[in-house]
Order: structure tokens, then C-alpha cells, then sequence
């Protein structure tokens, strides 16, 4: 009974937190937004060099892209000739490094392991653009995304603040719901997990001294369809359990970085190669990330 009843505080503790992070900062993103145009980010896209892997990195930083946000937009922005480099840079940081994730890190792992997870993949997003750039090529053929977050509607001019922020609430709120069945998911397994899972399992397949515990993860992560929403909360259940803070930094990379319905949309828009060349950057920014949380944390 004691172990059912400390279940079900974190199911709804963890609930609670990851609601009010996800429609707070989702409003915030939407105001911001609401005076920023997509010519304006292409336009800070088009630099040359390292310079336009960075702001390709930014403009992923401060999008709440999902990943079927992120491949149409990422066609765009091939079509308004930036470069494969930058375009790369955009596509790993903008489902790894939005500020939902983010501030659902700082709520759950602290301060600390948020900055460091800023840092490194917004590092690893400018060096794997700019060393796998050389790959990309012209796509082939498209295909349209059926999603249609907030971030894809047109928006109405809208006048006062007020109203972009009645607006953008209510875009949060749609969004939420949009998500709101994945983010139970992961709450829930998060949940079992906590209050259920034996601990010498965990420790045995996914500690700290098992060497292989970071690439399995992350390659675990890839294949699935894990919304950060989902990944977060079980990941945090599973490094209560043991798990080293590495692997779970890479299953949550992993599975928000990648997956076969991305895979599928990238394959629309981009040669085979070039859709293998992004699949192993992601692997790389999962599995390095893991490697340097283990090494300091």
C-alpha cells in the first residue's frame, strides 16, 4: 500500500510540474514569436560559416519545434537556399534545445545538469553542422507534414498585447493537448518505474560502470517515437533508480533528437546519405553528451 500510495504522489506531483512548465513557457515562446516572422529567421539563417550554423543553432534554441514542425521547416529553409550546414545545426538543435525541454530539466535534474546539457548539445549542434555540412544534398521530391502545432498556423495580425498573449495562451493550451496523452505515458511508466521497478536491475543493465549503458540507450532512443514530453519524466525515474545520468542524457536525446516518422519526413526531402549523415549526428550529439555528463556529474 505504502509503495501504491508513493506511486501515485509522483504520478501526480510530476504531472502537475511538467503542466504548468509546459503551458507557461509555451505561452512565453508564443508571444515572443508573435513578433518575429519566418522571412526574418531565414534571413539570420542565410549567413555563411560557422555564423550561420550559430544562428541556425539560436533560431532552434528559441522554436518549440516538434518533429513534425521541425522537418517542414527545415524544407523551407532548404527552398530559401541556407546551407545544408546551417539546416543541420537547426535540425539537432531545435528539438533538443527548445525552452520547454529545457525548463522541464532545470525543474526535474537542477541548475546545473540543465546548463551543461545546454551547452554541449548547442556546441555539438554548430561542430556536427559544420563537419557533416560537406554531405548535404538537394532534396528529392517533398512531402507535407499533417501536423499543425501552433507554430505552423498562420497567425493573425494582432494589434496589442493582450491579445497576442490571449493568443498565445490559448495556442499553449492546444499544443498541451496535443501532447497531453504522451506526456501521461511517460508520467506513468515514470511512475511504475519509481515505485515498482528493482533497483539492482536498473543498476546492473544502465549504472555508471557499465561501459555500454550510453550508446544502447541512445540507440534505443533513435528507433522510437519518444516525445521529450514522455522521454523526461522516465528518464528521471530511471536515474532515481540508478541509471547513470549519461545513459538517461542519451536515451532522452535519442528519442526527442530522432525517430522513424522523422526519418520518413526527412527521407521526403532529402537523398538517402544525407538523411543517414543527420540520423548519425544525432547518435553522436546523444552519445558524446552522455560520455561528458558521466565524466563531471
Amino acid at each position: 500500500m505504502n509503495t501504491l500510495i508513493d506511486t501515485l504522489k509522483y504520478f501526480v506531483i510530476i504531472t502537475v510540474e511538467l503542466t504548468a512548465l509546459f503551458i507557461g513557457i509555451s505561452t512565453i515562446i508564443g508571444v515572443i514569436l508573435q513578433y518575429i516572422s519566418q522571412d526574418k529567421i531565414k534571413k539570420w539563417m542565410a549567413g555563411r560559416g560557422i555564423w550561420g550554423n550559430f544562428m541556425a543553432t539560436v533560431v532552434g534554441a528559441i522554436t518549440p519545434f516538434c518533429a513534425c514542425s521541425t522537418i517542414p521547416m527545415a524544407k523551407g529553409l532548404m527552398n530559401a537556399g541556407v546551407s545544408f550546414s546551417a539546416i543541420l545545426s537547426f535540425i539537432i538543435a531545435s528539438p533538443l534545445l527548445n525552452p520547454i525541454i529545457l525548463a522541464m530539466l532545470l525543474a526535474l535534474v537542477g541548475w546545473k545538469a540543465c546548463l551543461i546539457y545546454f551547452i554541449l548539445v548547442f556546441g555539438l549542434a554548430i561542430v556536427l553542422g559544420l563537419l557533416f555540412g560537406k554531405f548535404g544534398a538537394k532534396g528529392e521530391g517533398s512531402k507535407e507534414s499533417g501536423c499543425r502545432c501552433s507554430e505552423d498556423v498562420q497567425k493573425e495580425h494582432l494589434t496589442t498585447f493582450g491579445k497576442k498573449l490571449h493568443q498565445a495562451f490559448w495556442g499553449a493550451v492546444g499544443d498541451y493537448k496535443a501532447v497531453f496523452w504522451y506526456l501521461i505515458i511517460g508520467v506513468g511508466i515514470g511512475s511504475l518505474i519509481y515505485g515498482y521497478l528493482p533497483q539492482d536491475i536498473v543498476l546492473r543493465f544502465a549504472g555508471g560502470k557499465s561501459p555500454f549503458a550510453i550508446p544502447i540507450a541512445a540507440l534505443i532512443g533513435i528507433p522510437l517515437y519518444i516525445r521529450t514530453e514522455t522521454a523526461i519524466p522516465i528518464g528521471l525515474a530511471l536515474m532515481q533508480k540508478g541509471m547513470s545520468i549519461g545513459a538517461v542524457v542519451a536515451l532522452i536525446i535519442g528519442g526527442a533528437g530522432m525517430a522513424i516518422p522523422e526519418m520518413t519526413m526527412l527521407a521526403s526531402i532529402f537523398k538517402k546519405k544525407t538523411v543517414a549523415v543527420i540520423v548519425v549526428a544525432v547518435f553522436m550529439t546523444a552519445v558524446i553528451s552522455g560520455l561528458v555528463f558521466n565524466a563531471i556529474m
